[in-house]
């Protein structure tokens, strides 16, 4: 399970999706999250789908990545299904056993919110941290949190520090495996027994893992000042954020899918009130 968390993962490329300006890719990616929790109905978000089976067909993103991504949060699919399942009324009902309840609207919330959670975290996967490197994301956030400067709001402090935690996810995840790996060999058991047992297992990983984290914590910040690291202030870039024609030509075209999907969706809304 350890082995499958791939964020903060970063893998190069010379896609489309790629070289595209960075700010270009955090605020296209924010958009479609925020329109993911604004649409309603099977089009809207037919559209939606397509639209990052695109995204990733471009960016040469092997599949197998984003299933390998996905599978630490199935328990949380599972149980959001079920509870949606069971415990949404409504509609059509299939099934009556007890206090359990079975409905046609339940299956209809229980699959739309799953694959709502899907693409969220798949989009967020393939436009930020599979194809964006940590320094092209830290100068992507940095600008556009730069008009907060005037109210001495700390952009480049704060993108520094998500880029780094996002930098050091898989570190720390190599570091995990190898910890547990080592208590196994030395007879831990952290697979079989109750949720209680299998807790306290982790006890002896836990412990470890935080000394090497904070240990590593310390080692960047003596690092960063033995050259000189002083914040953003004066400090120049190797490449200098310019939007140039894709970088627009996506947009555009990105904000009319987006918008598509929102007319479709309150169509489709009205449509049903007004029937």
């Amino acid at each position: 399970m350890i082995r499958d968390i791939t964020l903060g993962q970063y893998f190069p490329g010379d896609t489309i999706i790629h070289r595209l300006d960075p700010r270009v890719k955090i605020t296209l990616t924010m958009l479609y999250i925020i329109i993911l929790f604004m649409i309603n109905g099977p089009i809207p978000y037919l559209i939606m789908t397509v639209f990052l089976s695109v995204a990733i067909y471009l960016s040469k993103i092997n599949l197998r990545l984003i299933f390998k991504g996905l599978r630490p949060i199935l328990i949380l699919l599972v149980f959001t299904t079920m509870l949606n399942i069971f415990y949404t009324q409504g509609g059509t009902v299939l099934l009556n056993i007890g206090f359990v309840t079975v409905t046609t609207h339940g299956i209809y919330m229980a699959f739309f919110i799953i694959l709502r959670l899907i693409l969220l975290i798949s989009v967020s996967f393939v436009m930020l941290t599979y194809t964006t490197s940590p320094i092209m994301l830290t100068d992507g956030l940095e600008s556009l949190l730069g008009p907060f400067k005037k109210l001495k709001f700390p952009a480049h402090e704060l993108a520094m520090m998500m880029t780094i935690a996002l930098r050091f996810i898989p570190t720390l995840m190599e570091e995990t495996d190898r910890i547990m790996s080592a208590q196994k060999s030395r007879g831990a058991d952290f697979e079989t027994g109750s949720i209680l047992k299998r807790a306290k297992a982790l006890i002896p990983v836990l412990i470890p893992l935080f000394i090497g984290a904070f240990r590593r914590a310390e080692e960047l910040a003596i690092a960063m000042e033995c050259r000189c690291y002083r914040g953003g202030q004066g400090r120049t870039r190797l490449r200098v954020l310019v939007l140039d024609k894709k970088d627009y030509a996506v947009t555009i075209l990105t904000l009319a899918v987006f918008a598509i999907s929102i007319v479709m969706s309150y169509t489709i809304v009205w449509g049903v009130i007004t029937r």
